[in-house]
């Protein structure tokens, strides 16, 4: 089993995937998780990458955020659409990122997503509230590379 692989059990799994309901619940925004081994490029140029793979920017608000982790350098990305960056301030993701980071330094890593993934929708809330007509426009699945 490789590290990407063994980096989640199956129901930690689950809980991920039940966290990003629980936060679109809230807001209009689209949250994914992205797991992979490591990256040759930049870890800001590889979640941009991502993101373009998975279609996250066909968002009707180009209101997706992308969690990306790479599992074996220890890093990780949240990258959100041209949407949230027009009407959030420059230290917007730093909340969600302090959340996850201090979960990632005690080992815990899913609670880290989890915790980055609540936070997130908790901030995207605020300016991207749940409207009646929203439709979950991406998968809720972890996405791994």
């Amino acid at each position: 089993m490789n590290k990407v692989e063994a980096f989640l059990t199956p129901a930690e799994e689950k809980e991920i995937i039940s966290a990003i309901r629980i936060a679109e619940k809230n807001t209009s925004g689209e949250i994914r998780v992205h797991i992979e081994a490591s990256s040759e490029k930049d870890h800001y140029e590889r979640a941009l990458e991502v993101f373009h793979l998975l279609k996250m920017f066909n968002t009707k608000d180009a209101n997706a955020v992308l969690i990306y982790v790479a599992v074996n350098d220890h890093k990780f990305v949240i990258y959100g659409d041209n949407g949230i960056h027009n009407v959030v301030a420059k230290d917007f993701w730093d909340t969600t990122k302090d959340a996850m980071q201090n979960h990632f330094k005690n080992g815990n890593f899913k609670q880290g997503i989890v915790a980055g993934i609540l936070k997130a929708g908790e901030e995207l809330k605020a300016h991207f509230p749940w409207q009646i007509d929203d439709e979950d426009e991406l998968s809720n699945e972890i996405s791994k590379g």
